[in-house]
């Protein structure tokens, strides 16, 4: 079967992607790592020694930044509906983090601890009718929002993927009311034409809702 226009464009944008070449010749697996980076060189928002929750991880790229910023008394737990090639350093849960069995394991795994970060690259599989595709993409920007709110630690944060259209904005004031500063970063490495961006908030305000034992 012949290759349409469009993915024999996409093929070529991928082979050409500067970031896409970076992240083989530097071990990462998706340039999706060099967004992370770009925004934690911009708000230092991973220190040495964190708890971090990376939600829809997988291939790892997130992951493995995040492991490297964390260090040796990091404690990274990745999450996500695929399977995962182990990193070193971080705990992965394969599973959806929306059903109660995945979020229990996330709280056994924190034993007790809070989180001081959740991370979410997450996005739906794209149909591309933005009717189905918009709504399916905050839903899951609001699970991220929801568990972070279940684990954080006072002061903590979340950084969250999603893309502009209906229901970013009310997303944006549910992030305000429970957080002290809500940020837009639009990392160089996200591509062009992608009406993705990434919200950061900061300075958690509430106690966790995190479910008895």
């Amino acid at each position: 079967m012949s290759r349409s226009k469009s993915s024999k464009r996409w093929l070529r944008e991928h082979f050409s992607d500067p970031h896409v070449k970076r992240s083989r010749e530097q071990g990462y697996r998706s340039r999706a790592g060099y967004k992370l980076r770009e925004i934690q060189r911009r708000d230092r928002m991973i220190r040495p020694g964190m708890t971090i929750v990376d939600l829809g991880a997988a291939p790892g790229s997130w992951s493995q930044v995040a492991a490297e910023l964390t260090g040796p008394r990091g404690n990274l737990i990745a999450v996500d509906l695929l399977p995962m090639a182990p990193i070193p350093g971080v705990e992965f849960i394969q599973g959806d983090f929306g059903d109660q069995a995945v979020l229990d394991e996330v709280l056994r795994r924190l034993a007790g601890a809070s989180a001081d970060l959740v991370i979410s690259d997450m996005a739906p599989n794209m149909s591309g009718v933005k009717g189905i595709d918009q709504p399916r993409a905050m839903a899951l920007a609001e699970l991220a929002l929801d568990l972070a709110a279940r684990i954080l630690a006072p002061g903590g944060g979340l950084l969250v993927k999603v893309f502009q259209g209906a229901g970013c904005e009310e997303f944006r004031a549910s992030l305000m009311a429970g957080f002290a500063t809500v940020k837009t970063r639009k990392p160089e490495a996200s591509r062009a034409r992608s009406n993705e961006m990434y919200l950061l908030a900061s300075g958690f305000r509430g106690q966790n809702r995190r479910s008895p034992d």
